[in-house]
């Protein structure tokens, strides 16, 4: 299990273009590892644009977004074409990483019962720190409310 003040579990995974991307390759900047459950789902969406339009602030503080969910490298290519996403959305479609950091978990829907990604994000400091752990987030502030906590850090 993930905690506050330890090294982030590493991994590889491949963006909507196939490209991999591991965390150690980030060491010296701060990243934002967010996990979502589903592409082009209203929610999803919604945090992934929010996202999207405060690249300017997050390419002026030097911080890299990684979005996480199972769907296959063709599903977030789709993804993000279609929203014209600025950062890579990686695909973890055995949800080793997802499960690494905690956002495997038992969900409910619509009576149903099974197990699925927790829209969960992880803030790691430029030594792969864990700095804060997001369970909970808005997805109509939460990329204003990480630019404010990587403030209070620095």
């Amino acid at each position: 299990m993930i905690t506050i003040n330890k090294k982030a579990p590493d991994f590889s995974l491949p963006d909507e273009k196939g490209v991999l991307h591991t965390l150690s390759q980030y060491v010296g900047k701060w990243v934002v590892v967010y996990f979502y459950p589903r592409d082009n789902t209203p929610g999803c969406t919604k945090e992934a644009c929010s996202f999207r339009d405060a690249k300017s602030i997050y390419d002026k503080e030097d911080i890299i977004v990684l979005g996480i969910s199972k769907d296959s490298v063709a599903s977030h290519q789709k993804f993000s074409t279609a929203l014209h996403l600025s950062f890579p959305i990686l695909s973890d479609p055995t949800h080793t990483t997802i499960e690494a950091y905690g956002a495997w978990a038992s969900k409910t829907f619509m009576g149903k019962e099974f197990l699925g990604t927790l829209r969960k994000t992880i803030l790691v400091d430029p030594a792969g720190v864990i700095r804060k752990i997001y369970d909970s987030v808005d997805v109509n502030t939460h990329a204003e409310d990480i630019i404010k906590d990587i403030r209070s850090f620095v």
